[in-house]
C-alpha cells in the first residue's frame, strides 16, 4: 500500500523537476545569446558586431595581482625566428595571412573607471582589419591576433592596467603572434621610442621607433597619422612652379635646431631659400591650424602646399616620430628628415632614397646649401612624384596604414608569394609597356645588392670589410659564409653594428666554391662575392660599380 501511495507523488515530482530543468536551460540559452550578441572576451565571437553596438559591450574588470594575472615582461630580443610561431599560419590551406580581432569590451578597474577609451583612429584600425581579406572569425584559425585595447597614444595610458588586460586575454600566451598598434610612444619628459607597456612577445606596429628599439623583421615601423586635417587636399603643384626651397613648420623643435635654421635665413640673399615658421603668440598660441613668422600668420598645413614648398623639414621633436612627415607627403613636398636614429615608416619595404632626403643632425646648419648642391631639378621632380604615389598607396588614411602593415606581415609569413621590393616601390607608368618576353640586363637599382663574404676565422679583416661595405648606399644585406667547421662564428654581440641585415651561415665543408652557393638568405638579384681580406676598394668605387654594372 505504501508503495502504491508513493507512485503518484513520484510522477508529480518528476514532472516538476523536468519543468525546472527546461526552464533553467531556456534561461541559460537566453543569457548565452545575449552575451554572444555583445561579444565575449573569452570566446570567439565576431568583433564586427561590437563595432556597431558600443553601448552594449561587456564590462571586463581588470584586477591587479593577486586577484589578476601577472603581465609578461617585454622581450626586447625578439625576432621572427625566436618569438613568432609560424605554425599557427597557413592552416586554412591558402597562402594568406589570417587575422583575428578579439570581441570588443569595456575594460575598467576595480572602481569601474575605464582604463582607456577607444579612439576614432583605433576604430578605423579595427574596421580596416575586420573588412579585409585577412580577417577570420575564429582564434583557432588565426595566424595573428589583435587585442581590442587601444594603445595608439601612450599619453594618459595606464600602462600597468593595460598590461594586466593583455594577460587576461584567453589566447594571449605571453603575447605570441599578437600585434599592437602604437603611433605615439612614450610620455613626457623622456618620450621613449617604443611602447612602454609590458607586452611579452607581442609585435608592435609603432610610429616612433629608433634604430635601438626597432626589432628589425619583427616590429613594423608605421607613420604618425595626423587626423586633425581630414579635408586637406593633396598638393599636386609641380616643383617647377613652387617658390620656397625649404619650409620648417614644426613648433616643438629644440632651440638649438631653431637657431641653426634662423642663422641660414639671416645669411640668405633675401630670396626664398628657407621659411622658418613657429607657434603663434597671443590668441592663436594653441591653434594647431596656424603657424606664424614675424607677425604674419599662415594656415597649416595649407602653408606647405599654398606657399609652394619644395622641401619640408622633418626634425626630431619631443618624440622621434613626427606627424609633419605625413603632412609633408600629403602636400607633395619632399621630406628632409633630420633625425639620426629615426626608423622611417615601412622602411622594410619602402626605398626612402627615392622619396626623401636624410641629413645628419650635425649638418642641419648647412641644410640649405646641401639641398642646393646635391639635388638637381630633375631628381626633385622625380622624388615628388614618388612621394605622392607612396602617400596615396600606403599613407593616405588609417585604413591604408593598417592594410599596408598586414601586407608586410603577409610577405614575412609567406615569402614565396611576397611582393618584390621593386613592386613595392615602382609606380605605374602609363606610357610604358612591359614585354613579357623581355629580361632586364641589370637588376633594378632600388633593390640593392647582397655582399657575400667568404671567411675562415680572420675576424679583424672580416669586420673591416663589413664596416666598409656598410658605407655603400646600395647595399641591401651582408651574408657571411663561415667556412670553418671546427670553430663556431662569434656571438651576435661581437659583430659590427650596421644599418642593413647581417646574416651568417656556417658551411659543412671548407670549399672556396661555397661563396657561389644560392643561399636562401640571398633575396636580391645582384650579388657581390668577395673574400674577407679584400679591403682596398672604397665605398664610392663599389657604388659606382653597382650602378653601371
Amino acid at each position: 500500500m505504501l508503495g502504491e501511495a508513493r507512485c503518484p507523488h513520484h510522477k508529480y515530482r518528476n514532472a516538476v523537476v523536468s519543468t525546472v530543468i527546461v526552464a533553467a536551460v531556456m534561461v541559460a540559452l537566453r543569457l548565452c545569446a545575449q552575451v554572444v550578441g555583445v561579444g565575449v572576451v573569452s570566446g570567439g565571437g565576431d568583433a564586427r558586431l561590437g563595432l556597431e553596438e558600443a553601448g552594449q559591450w561587456e564590462e571586463v574588470v581588470v584586477r591587479g595581482p593577486p586577484g589578476g594575472q601577472l603581465p609578461a615582461p617585454t622581450r626586447h630580443d625578439c625576432h621572427y625566428y625566436n618569438c613568432f610561431n609560424v605554425y599557427r599560419c597557413g592552416r586554412n590551406g591558402n597562402q594568406r595571412l589570417s587575422v583575428y580581432v578579439y570581441p570588443l569590451a569595456r575594460y575598467v578597474d576595480e572602481e569601474r573607471v575605464a582604463i582607456k577609451p577607444v579612439s576614432r583612429e583605433f576604430y578605423e584600425v579595427l574596421d580596416a582589419i575586420l573588412t579585409s581579406e585577412y580577417h577570420v572569425g575564429s582564434p583557432e584559425e588565426a595566424c595573428v591576433l589583435i587585442p581590442p585595447i587601444d594603445t595608439l597614444n601612450e599619453n594618459n595610458l595606464r600602462r600597468d592596467k593595460i598590461a594586466q588586460a593583455f594577460a587576461m586575454l584567453p589566447h594571449w600566451s605571453g603575447g605570441e603572434n599578437h600585434l599592437l598598434f602604437n603611433m605615439l610612444p612614450g610620455t613626457a619628459p623622456l618620450f621613449h621610442t617604443s611602447l612602454g607597456v609590458e607586452r611579452g612577445r607581442a609585435m608592435v606596429a609603432g610610429g616612433g621607433f629608433s634604430t635601438l628599439t626597432y626589432r628589425r623583421g619583427y616590429d613594423i615601423a608605421i607613420p604618425v597619422f595626423n587626423p586633425a586635417y581630414p579635408d586637406e587636399p593633396v598638393g599636386r603643384k609641380l616643383m617647377s612652379q613652387r617658390q620656397w626651397l625649404v619650409v620648417s613648420s614644426q613648433v616643438n623643435i629644440h632651440r638649438d635646431y631653431r637657431d641653426d635654421l634662423e642663422a641660414q635665413v639671416t645669411q640668405g640673399s633675401g630670396g626664398r631659400d628657407l621659411l622658418v615658421l613657429g607657434r603663434c603668440q597671443g590668441g592663436g598660441e594653441g591653434n594647431l591650424t596656424q603657424r606664424c613668422r614675424q607677425g604674419d600668420t599662415y594656415p597649416y598645413p595649407g602653408v606647405l602646399r599654398v606657399r609652394d614648398a619644395k622641401f619640408c623639414l622633418v626634425l626630431r621633436g619631443g618624440r622621434l616620430g613626427q606627424s609633419v612627415l605625413h603632412d609633408a607627403m600629403r602636400a607633395g613636398c619632399v621630406p628632409v628628415v633630420v633625425a639620426d636614429t629615426y626608423t622611417l615608416p615601412f622602411s622594410e619595404v619602402i626605398d626612402w632614397r627615392e622619396a626623401a632626403i636624410q641629413v645628419y643632425e650635425e649638418d642641419l646648419s648647412d641644410v640649405v646649401n646641401i639641398l642646393k648642391r646635391d639635388v638637381s631639378e630633375e631628381r626633385l621632380a622625380e622624388m615628388q612624384q614618388q612621394v605622392l604615389w607612396l602617400y596615396e598607396q600606403y599613407f593616405a588614411s588609417v585604413r591604408d596604414i593598417t592594410l599596408t602593415t598586414l601586407k608586410i606581415l603577409n610577405d614575412r609569413v609567406f615569402p614565396a608569394h611576397a611582393r618584390s621590393l621593386d613592386k613595392w616601390n615602382t609606380r605605374p607608368r602609363p606610357s610604358a609597356v612591359n614585354n613579357p618576353l623581355f629580361l632586364p640586363l641589370t637588376a633594378p637599382a632600388s633593390e640593392g645588392f647582397t655582399a657575400v663574404i667568404l671567411t675562415y676565422d680572420r675576424l679583424e679583416s672580416l669586420f673591416q670589410v663589413i664596416q666598409m661595405m656598410a658605407q655603400v648606399p646600395s647595399l641591401a644585406k651582408v651574408l657571411v659564409v663561415w667556412n670553418n667547421q671546427k670553430k663556431p662564428p662569434p656571438q651576435a654581440s661581437l659583430w659590427p653594428k650596421i644599418g642593413v641585415p647581417l646574416k651568417v651561415v656556417q658551411t659543412r665543408e671548407n670549399k672556396l666554391s661555397n661563396r657561389f652557393y644560392p643561399y636562401e638568405e640571398i633575396d636580391t638579384e645582384c650579388i657581390l662575392a668577395i673574400d674577407d681580406d679584400i679591403n682596398m676598394m672604397t665605398a664610392d668605387e663599389l657604388e659606382f660599380g653597382y650602378q653601371v654594372g
